[in-house]
């Protein structure tokens, strides 16, 4: 009995290894940062990107709304990052394209205080921006392109009310 019970442990000790180097991957295989790092776009690769960084901005937002209240500008742009998904997933939907589940709870992290919650919005506005820069220099199908463009103009808007409350 002792020995199965050593076995079971050591697998255990296995599956805990590889499920959390599986995190680290996901981490670093996520949203704007991943597309940074993809040389070869294709439109569902970039389409899977855009939701995966929409997904972490809409959690993000609401965990610091959750710790520091509902205040502007999270409460707006949490309902815009919402439409950014709905938006992201017709167009998934459209072009036959699953859509992917929302992992990225497992990726956010709360910032430490408010004032570092707008620093973090801008940084991560920034890199939304320079991805869809990014995806728009790509051949894309008209919808698509359409979603792009009205993402990357959403995420302008959202960077300069970041920089507002920051400076202030």
């Amino acid at each position: 009995m002792k020995r199965k019970f050593n076995k079971t442990g050591m697998l255990t000790l296995i599956m805990v290894s590889v499920v959390s180097c599986a995190q680290i991957t996901s981490v670093n295989s996520y949203g704007a940062k991943a597309a940074k790092e993809d040389s070869t776009l294709e439109v569902k690769e970039m389409l899977l990107y855009a939701i995966q960084d929409e997904y972490l901005a809409n959690k993000e937002y609401g965990m610091i709304m959750d710790e520091y209240g509902q205040q502007r500008p999270f409460s707006n742009i949490k309902k815009a990052e919402e439409r950014h998904i709905s938006m992201l997933k017709t167009v998934l939907s459209n072009n036959k394209i699953e859509i992917p589940k929302d992992e990225s709870s497992g990726i956010v992290k709360l910032p430490e205080s408010l004032n570092e919650a707008y620093k973090a919005g801008v940084e991560a506005e920034i890199e939304n921006i320079a991805m869809y820069e990014r995806f728009l220099q790509q051949e894309l199908p008209k919808d698509v392109r359409q979603v792009f463009e009205s993402l990357k103009n959403a995420s302008e808007n959202h960077l300069r009310a970041f920089r507002r409350f920051s400076e202030n």
